[in-house]
């Protein structure tokens, strides 16, 4: 049986870790959906100066065709300057690369950022690109045909679940 971690005991340590690399020119950039769940709740505990930035990379995925993705162009919004700012960009669950491959593209739509530090909540292995997060809350070994998803509560809570993938 796989041990699921508690994600909301994953968060201080995460921060502790993130607190020491933020500088001044440290923004923050949440992809829809789990990682801007996990954005929303590590940015003011970063006491980040910049305005969070949320992103929708659906229409920069590989895939973008094939799995019929629906892709609202308003949900991307990035209320700083991307030139020469240290960028960090959060998603939920790292798993084969594809997602982080995009966002990257998008992100350098919007101009060049000095650096881009990936943090993940959860890194459940199995990449098909080589993409590493440099801040991970948890290693999670997830079963063949399931999918590691984080939820959240109406009151915030975060949780990280197991599901049948599809």
């Amino acid at each position: 049986m796989t041990k699921i971690p508690d994600a909301e005991a994953l968060l201080p340590r995460l921060v502790a870790e993130l607190k020491v690399r933020v500088t001044p020119a440290t923004a923050m950039i949440g992809l829809h959906t789990g990682g801007a769940w996990l954005a929303e709740r590590l940015h003011p505990l970063l006491g980040l100066k910049e305005p969070l930035g949320l992103m929708d990379i659906a229409f920069y995925r590989d895939d973008y065709a094939k799995e019929g993705l629906k892709h609202d162009p308003k949900r991307t919004r990035i209320p700083f300057e991307v030139e020469g700012r240290e960028i960090l960009l959060v998603d939920d669950v790292l798993y084969t690369g594809r997602t982080v491959r995009a966002a990257l593209n998008e992100l350098f739509d919007y101009g060049r950022p000095k650096s881009i530090t990936l943090v993940v909540l959860a890194d459940r292995g199995g990449r098909q690109l080589p993409i590493a997060a440099q801040y991970c809350g948890a290693q999670v070994d997830v079963p063949e045909g399931m999918r590691l998803r984080l939820r959240r509560a109406a009151n915030g809570r975060l949780a990280l679940e197991l599901e049948r993938a599809a």
